[in-house]
Formats: structure tokens, sequence, C-alpha cells
């Protein structure tokens, strides 16, 4: 029932590009609206989410809320694949944050993953991708992407950092929600006047704040307490592996063959991260 959980946040998660890819509203509007549709529900259906919001949670809600944009804005320029597997690139600045942020203690096997993560990101700026209309500035996009993987490994830093702490009076959703709210303040000044939005865009915004945010973040937060830490990260890793799958079916987008090695790469580095302790 658990591990159920876990998968199903997983194919919530990994149904965003596509979405995100169908609708004509643009990037500021998506991750807005998006972003205000998850908060209010989460702030209705947790009530532990409505309680204690502190400087922390601001903190670590900034760099989610910058996570959220990011991933948005880089869905919209490049495609799905690359915008997905340069997010999964976090583990490349964690080894730089995890010492100084955590005080946690770097192994050798992490700093010779985190270089195949490395090389996997080096993969998406070697060759120039064409434009297409689902991904009308590839390279534009590959850098917000990469910046996306920065702000998502201040995101991991800074919930690992208020997990840690048996103390800390912030809960995670608490901080998502935080997130989600900032997220929406920071894009309406430039998701605003919407011209035209039809019942698909309508559809979409609401499937991606009720659905792909705050449904997939409850079904992990119920089951990642039952289920092992490195089961967990293999089963999230059901996102980034068919991110790209949903795109490809749906909008008939694929992906370069550099963007494929890179990928594959880092979803190696991913998974034998998750497997080695």
């Amino acid at each position: 029932m658990h591990r159920l959980q876990i998968v199903g946040a997983a194919l919530l998660f990994s149904t965003g590009g596509a979405v995100i890819k169908a609708t004509t509203l643009n990037n500021w509007q998506v991750a807005g609206f998006r972003s205000i549709v998850a908060a209010l529900t989460i702030l209705l259906l947790i009530p532990s989410a409505r309680r204690n919001w502190t400087w922390r949670s601001a903190l670590v809600g900034l760099t989610y809320a910058l996570t959220l944009v990011l991933f948005v804005s880089a869905t919209k320029l490049t495609t799905a694949a690359n915008a997905i597997f340069l997010q999964a690139t976090a583990p490349l600045y964690l080894l730089i944050l995890s010492p100084l942020l955590l005080k946690e203690r770097v192994r050798r096997v992490d700093i010779a993953l985190t270089a195949v993560v490395a090389c996997g990101l080096a993969c998406f700026f070697i060759g120039r991708e064409p434009a297409r209309a689902t991904a009308p500035q590839p390279f534009a996009g590959n850098l917000i992407a990469a910046l996306c993987g920065l702000s998502y490994g201040f995101t991991i830093a800074g919930l690992r950092a208020i997990g840690s702490r048996p103390d800390a009076p912030e809960t995670p959703m608490a901080t998502i929600a935080f997130g989600n709210v900032l997220a929406f303040l920071i894009c309406l000044p430039a998701a605003l006047p919407v011209h035209r939005a039809g019942l698909l865009d309508v559809a979409a915004i609401l499937y991606l704040g009720v659905f792909q945010i705050s449904l997939a973040y409850y079904l992990l937060g119920a089951g990642v307490k039952f289920v092992p830490a490195v089961e967990v990260g293999t089963l999230l890793l059901i996102e980034p592996a068919l991110n790209p799958v949903w795109t490809w079916i749906i909008h008939d987008e694929r992906p370069g063959p550099f963007a494929i090695a890179g990928g594959l790469l880092i979803l190696f580095a991913s998974a034998a991260r998750t497997r080695v302790r």
C-alpha cells in the first residue's frame, strides 16, 4: 500500500511536462496559476500545512518557488526530457551544499557518482538541438533547467535541514504550501493580463495544481514514513523516466541523441546513489 503511494506520487509528478506543453498560456501564467491552485488545495485539505510558517520555511519555500517557476519556464522552451533530466542534476550541487549547510560527510562514492551526473549535464550542451513547436528555444531552456537543478538542490538541502531537527516547528507540507504561495506572487505581475484561456487551459491548470502537485505530495508524504529511503529514491525515478514518454506519446516530442545519453547517465547515477549507503 505505502509503496503504491510512492509510485502514485511519481506517476503524477511525471505528467507535468506533457500537461504544461498542452496549454496555450505562457510560462508565468502556468507556473503562477498552478501554484495558487496547489497552495489553496494543500491549505484546505492538510491542516498541518497551515501552521508554523517560520523564517526557515520561508527561506526553503523561496528556493522551492524558484524551482517551480524555473521548471515550467524550461519545459516551455526546451524538451520535457531536457527539463526533467537537468532538474535531476541536483546531486551535483548537493555535493557542495551538504557539507556546508548540513555538515554531512561527502564520501568518495558520492564524488564518483556526482562526476557521472556532471558528464550527463555536459551532454545537454554539446550538440545544438533544432527548435520545434514544443521546444522553441532549446538552448535557453536548457540553461534555465540547469538553474532549476541548482535551486532544486537548495530545496532538497533545506527540507533535509528542517527534517533533521527533531524540535523543528516547521513541517514539509507547510514549506511546500508556502513555496507555492511565493511562486504565485513571483509570477503574478508577468501573468496578468490573461488575454485568452480556453477550457483546455483551465483544465490543465486545475489538474497541475490539484493532482500533479497537491495529491502527489500528499501521497509522497503518506508513503515516505513507512518505506525505506533507498526504495523511495528508486521508486521516484519513475518521474524522470516517464516524463519524456508522456510528452512523446501526446506531443510526438523526441529528445536528441545527446539528451538521451545525458539523461541515461543522470538516471544511472541517481539509481546508483539510492543503492549506495
